[in-house]
């Protein structure tokens, strides 16, 4: 390809610390943490809340689905993986199926009470909510 014809219309970004290649996506250029001109820029991490301090509540639900009731747990301040071990835990002790979606475990059927036993019994503040 003809160096005229390379690169055209993208800015090249020029790295002044270690030999860091910035890299295109489709998007736009991806920003290296390293570089000076970008310090500042980019926010640190918050820490994660503890297990003691977590607010969960186990709630029950019907609404999307066709009126079979789950029961649903939030506010766990857990990774995607301890989410799913501790939602496998959950679904044993139960004796129910159940999935973990969009950071709230649902398990099969109306079992808050088990539940909130189970939970406390894990060391997390858990309390039922709703009627």
């Amino acid at each position: 390809m003809h160096p005229a014809f390379r690169n055209r219309g993208h800015p090249t970004v020029q790295s002044h610390g270690p030999a860091l290649k910035s890299k295109h996506t489709f998007r736009g250029v991806v920003i290296h943490e390293s570089q000076p001109r970008f310090k500042g820029i980019v926010t640190p991490p918050k820490p994660a809340a503890q297990a003691g301090t977590a607010k969960v509540r186990v709630g029950r639900e019907v609404s999307g689905r066709g009126g079979k009731g789950v029961s649903v747990i939030t506010g766990l301040p857990l990774t995607a993986g301890a989410l799913e071990d501790l939602a496998t835990r959950l679904k044993k002790t139960c004796g129910a199926g159940g999935a973990v979606k969009d950071g709230t475990i649902e398990i099969q059927g109306d079992h808050r009470d088990r539940l909130v036993a189970e939970l406390v019994k894990l060391g997390y503040d858990a309390k039922r909510s709703g009627g």
